[in-house]
């Protein structure tokens, strides 16, 4: 016979090496983080400065490869700044306007860091004189990466930009529309902390009741952004990091640090009301939530890690940025909070300021506790506990008509994703900024005012000794392709040349698209290459479409071993990967009804360009997943630390929900309000990636998680946690859960409602 030891219910728990040092030297650990935090505000300082503002083409692509070489040589193919040049009433063409323009672009060209500058009045091109005869351009390149770019447009833009004797002059161009993104990001992002933070703050006192408790996430928050500030700045010395990347920083930084705050507090709460000295307290929260939190920011970063694989460094951006915060946020949950609240232990209540408000009523711990009074827990018997609380009655409603909940639920939820289906890819432009922008207002004018597309056609690189006969040929073969309403050139260097081709509509639009391979399948009798706006969104689209399959497999694959080694179930971890996708839809369909097709557009503050950039659905999947899985974590495991104590498929899903519901919904509220913030940005992507995050993961909180998941759960019954034998075994070995070590009870605990009364009750106070 074997004897089993299992240790008295009232021993002390275990305490691991981390959990002591934390829990005996409180002192030295807030000491520790305040010198690192120290030194990673110097670190990060200034990081703005070093980020780029573009990433959005495939360097190892045939469009980079001739844009690079057409840089190199022949500068005046790949102009990157703009000079509007407004004659008033008189005529581009009145000799004085000729002469002061002549003078103009003269000074152009000799600026240091500023090459092939050509004008109208140079060379007459049709393309360079609007429609009206009262406005033309002077295009020019600057040369350098985009930070030696950014300080030549710096220097020399006041001497350009406004009054030029009788001429006025706008600054436009990539260069211009690059560096204009740049600054109103980091002014956006300034003041979408500054509404966010204290919006937060109220709703977390709301949350936890207590000022002291609402301030511990937010110095989580803030200590996770500021550490990735510092990652990306010394990442700039390796590689390019996207300036759009600091807004997930922000994001991500104080949204999760709320939600891994909310849980840790929570815990440790419960168990000081239950008895516990805050030591004790902190031990059992470290093994029991702290295990969900960590488990749940390695869900968080597998999402944002799939980024990793694609060659544009806009979206490598996102996972350096997002895997970094994430890491940092639970790092600090885990370290710095359980430290602080060792050091305040029953204090961490104070400073009550519902109080003023209660007038009498008895204290509660706030809708983000489990077993709340929000919640409806109060103690009290089973039946008051469950089936007379909000979550409780939702449950047994969702479960008591689980196919209807279900069907109902998933046709809206496809049904809200369906504008997806008609979504158009195209490049971020001008009109990501606002109509105000100068930049925008140049391009604007260029395209409602000139001929034809300037700056908007396709080049064609010829590398190859070849005569003037072969060239003619060659001209005249592309001029016969459908869509073309014009080539020019060639010009010629050594054994290096040119083509210039005009596509009959928009430089972006389907027709350019398949022009683009036209182009690149007509025969030649030496090497070209395609490049320009349509052939790099092409080229991008290849890329993404190449390497998607590989990205939603890693997602699929570890997401499925992760919620495997969580719950022991080979259904769960399915359910879970489906469901997440399926509470995207409604982000999906609102993205391409609102931004592409420009419903709301007054509204909202932008300008529709008819299309999506191509890599934001990506980057929005990545992270809307992620942050989805976060909180399907955290109801997986507290569902399953119900069912292992009970064995009760059903009551375990009603008890799950109840006791987590408040506490996902209070996050997911606070994490939309820093999302919308964010939202507010005057970019058209950065506010789409706020306003559609947001959206996601309100709907997964409160359409997903409380209706879907139950109804789902409740359909598949005691099945939903099958597994075979070897799978069995394995998780018995590795698998992770929010519950303490201890044998499972088979006895339905509800033959013992004093037993559950009493937890309930503690569950209350806590």
């Amino acid at each position: 016979m074997t004897t089993v030891n299992n240790p008295p219910a009232d021993s002390p728990p275990r305490v691991g090496g981390w959990t002591r040092f934390v829990t005996t030297r409180p002192r030295l650990s807030l000491l520790a983080a305040l010198v690192l935090t120290v030194l990673a505000v110097l670190a990060g300082s200034g990081v703005a400065d070093k980020l780029g503002s573009g990433g959005w083409e495939d360097p190892g692509a045939e469009s980079t490869y001739a844009t690079e070489a057409l840089e190199r040589e022949f500068p005046d193919s790949q102009p990157n700044l703009i000079l509007l040049v407004d004659s008033g009433r008189a005529s581009v063409d009145d000799p004085a306007v000729a002469a002061e323009a002549t003078r103009l672009a003269e000074r152009l060209s000799g600026e240091k860091g500023v090459v092939g500058v050509g004008s109208y009045w140079g060379g007459k091109a049709p393309a360079l004189r609007a429609e009206d005869g009262h406005e033309a351009l002077i295009a020019a390149r600057i040369t350098g990466d985009e930070k030696t770019m950014g300080e030549t447009l710096d220097r020399i833009a006041p001497s350009y930009r406004g009054t030029q004797g009788t001429l006025e002059v706008k600054i436009g161009g990539i260069v211009a529309v690059r560096h204009e993104m740049q600054t109103i990001i980091q002014e956006d992002l300034t003041r979408a902390e500054i509404i966010a933070l204290p919006v937060t703050l109220v709703l977390l006192v709301m949350v936890f009741g207590s000022a002291v408790a609402a301030l511990l996430p937010l110095g989580v928050g803030i200590v996770a952004i500021l550490g990735t500030n510092a990652v990306l700045g010394a990442l700039t010395e390796f590689t390019d990091v996207s300036i759009f990347a600091m807004n997930l920083t922000t994001a991500l930084g104080l949204g999760l640090a709320i939600d891994y705050a909310l849980f840790i507090v929570r815990r440790f709460r419960e168990e000081v009301s239950g008895g516990a000295d805050p030591t004790t307290a902190i031990g059992t929260t470290l093994r029991t939530a702290g295990r969900t939190v960590l488990f749940s920011a390695l869900t968080v970063a597998v999402s944002l890690a799939a980024m990793l694989v694609f060659p544009q460094y806009f979206l490598r951006s996102f996972a350096y940025a997002g895997i970094a915060v994430v890491l940092l946020a639970a790092a600090a949950a885990l370290i710095l909070l359980p430290a602080a609240l060792v050091l305040l232990g029953h204090r961490v209540d104070s400073l009550d300021v519902r109080r003023l408000f209660r007038r009498g009523r008895a204290k509660s711990t706030g809708p983000g506790t489990e077993g709340s009074t929000q919640n409806g827990t109060e103690g009290g018997t089973e039946g008051r506990t469950e089936d007379r609380t909000a979550w409780g009655r939702t449950a047994t409603l969702v479960m008591r008509r689980a196919p209807f909940f279900a069907l109902g639920t998933t046709a809206v939820l496809v049904l809200l994703g369906l504008p997806f289906l008609g979504v158009k890819f195209g490049t971020a432009d001008d009109r990501q900024l606002p109509s105000s922008a100068e930049s925008h207002v140049v391009q604007q004018h260029i395209r409602d005012g000139f001929p034809g597309t300037p700056g908007g056609g396709l080049e064609v690189l010829a590398e190859g000794r070849a005569t003037q006969a072969e060239y003619a040929a060659y001209k005249e073969r592309v001029a016969a392709l459908p869509d073309v309403a014009r080539v020019d050139g060639p010009l010629v260097k050594g054994d290096t040349a040119y083509f210039t081709v005009q596509p009959e509509g928009e430089a972006v639009d389907e027709a350019g698209q398949r022009l683009v391979g036209d182009l690149r399948a007509t025969e030649a009798p030496f090497d070209t290459k395609v490049t320009g706006a349509a052939a790099v969104l092409v080229d991008s689209k290849k890329a993404i479409g190449d390497q998607l399959p590989l990205a939603a497999a890693f997602i699929t694959v570890v997401t499925l071993l992760l919620v495997f080694l969580l719950t022991g179930s080979v259904l769960i971890p399915i359910q879970a990967v489906l469901l997440n996708a399926l509470s995207l839809t409604a982000m999906f369909g609102a993205v391409v009804w609102v931004f592409q097709d420009g419903h709301l557009s007054g509204l909202l503050g932008f300008t529709s360009s008819g299309s999506i950039e191509t890599t934001l659905p990506v980057l929005m999947f990545c992270v809307a997943f992620g942050l989805s899985m976060d909180y399907g974590v955290f109801l997986l495991s507290r569902i399953k630390e119900e069912y292992d104590h009970t064995g009760d498929h059903e009551r375990s899903v009603r008890l799950g929900l109840q006791r987590t519901g408040g506490l996902i919904t209070a996050a997911a509220v606070i994490l939309a309000v820093v999302m919308v913030a964010i939202g507010t940005s005057r970019v058209t992507n950065t506010k789409m990636l706020g306003l559609g995050i947001a959206l996601a993961v309100l709907m997964d909180a409160m359409v997903v998680r409380s209706l879907l998941v139950p109804a789902i759960m409740r359909l598949t019954g005691k099945a939903t946690w099958w597994a075979p034998g070897p799978l069995r075994r394995f998780h018995q070995r590795f698998g992770l859960s929010e519950a303490d070590p201890t044998p499972a009870k088979q006895p339905d605990r509800e033959t013992n409602p004093d037993t559950d009364s009493e937890r309930d009750a503690v569950g209350a106070r806590g």
